[in-house]
């Protein structure tokens, strides 16, 4: 299987050390791995449509139609896509066509970077998620606006407000796999949270397989 991993937009969220995290799991499950600091690899529409997933770490920034296009294109015939934080939910802010693709937009995280949560993990049947326990993460605390579509695997409180934290969901033929924990890479690199966010990139990548 083929990826491409496209990294870039807000330094923050160190995109280059999450995407190399990332690229190291995805490689050591056998897939076959690109990265790319420029979102015109997204444009060859061939080149985008035979993979079988995109992962974007891209937190705000802009799109191109020219790069969108084959981008959403390719989710729809059956490429899946994946990814975590913003580096995901928080990317391309005026493309509401790609927010409605991925799920779930950011919004806020109240009380910033350094808040003590607890992920719960849902009781859906999941590969994603089959023998992770709750966990606790001192980082940022998502609050997002989500599609009530789509399959929720873990979840947060803030107060009595349950907020998806990891979820899945189709587009078209496409597998959609998101995580909102990943601000940086050692919180990418949490045990529980990259064996989620690994699953859930090859659980992604295998849509296209599972459809032929």
């Amino acid at each position: 299987m083929k990826a491409l991993i496209v990294q870039g937009g807000w330094e923050g969220h160190e995109p280059k050390q999450v995407s190399e995290v990332l690229a190291k799991a995805l490689r050591e499950n056998g897939l076959e791995v690109e990265l790319s600091d420029a979102l015109d690899a997204l444009k060859d529409q061939a080149k985008t449509a035979a993979l079988d997933l995109i992962v974007p770490i891209w937190t705000m920034g802009k799109i191109e139609g020219a790069q969108l296009k084959p981008l959403l294109e390719a989710v729809r015939n059956g490429t899946g896509i994946g990814g975590v934080h913003g580096g995901m939910c928080d990317a391309f802010r005026n493309e509401t066509e790609y927010q409605f693709m991925c799920g779930g937009q950011w919004v806020a995280h109240p009380g910033g970077a350094g808040i003590a949560y607890r992920v719960h993990i849902t009781d859906v049947p999941s590969p994603i998620t089959h023998g992770v326990k709750d966990f606790m993460v001192t980082s940022e605390q998502y609050y997002m606006h989500v599609d009530p579509a789509v399959n929720v695997l873990a979840t947060t409180n803030f107060g009595d407000i349950v907020m998806p934290v990891v979820w899945t969901k189709t587009y078209g033929k496409g597998r959609v796999f998101y995580c909102s924990v990943g601000h940086v890479a050692k919180d990418v690199l949490i045990p529980e949270v990259l064996t989620m966010v690994t699953r859930g990139l090859i659980w992604a990548a295998e849509g296209k397989a599972a459809k032929k």
